[in-house]
């Protein structure tokens, strides 16, 4: 699964994260944060509900992006996944990812079946600083904590 994440990674341009929040404690926001800092992909944020982040526009749908993006991040619910699936193939997404703890078997094998790379749940932060050199950045290797018994 390794060797094709990194494929994965390498090949993607575009990243919509459907689930964008301006919540910094959230999950999504983080990831965008880090993305927009630390990668050369181009980011497109997706929520019905908010219109911007932090002066970054928002879109409604992946419908409704300006782009067809490569890789569909998913931070929502379970049982929304089936219609993230849908407007993922709808926009010819290529990768569709579902982030940390989420997994959903039927959805994996729909965009299989539609041509997709699917990953399941993976952090699309973790992964990209793992493959990047960049765990440090990612507040991994901070010092502060420490596996290492004290004697």
């Amino acid at each position: 699964m390794s060797a094709e994440i990194l494929r994965i990674l390498r090949a993607t341009k575009t990243v919509a994260i459907v689930g964008a929040s301006k919540n910094p404690s959230r999950a999504s926001y983080f990831v965008n944060r880090y993305l927009s800092s630390t990668s050369d992909y181009e980011i497109f944020l997706v929520n019905p509900t908010i219109s911007e982040i932090e002066g970054t526009p928002v879109y409604p749908t992946l419908a409704d992006l300006p782009v067809e993006p490569d890789l569909v991040d998913v931070f929502r619910k379970h049982d929304d996944l089936p219609s993230v699936l849908a407007e993922a193939i709808a926009v010819h997404a290529k990768t569709i990812w579902l982030q940390l703890g989420l997994r959903h078997d039927d959805v994996a094998r729909d965009a299989e079946a539609a041509g997709l790379n699917v990953v399941m749940d993976k952090c699309l932060k973790i992964e990209h600083a793992r493959f990047g050199g960049g765990l440090h950045l990612a507040g991994f290797d901070t010092g502060v904590i420490d596996s290492r018994r004290r004697r």
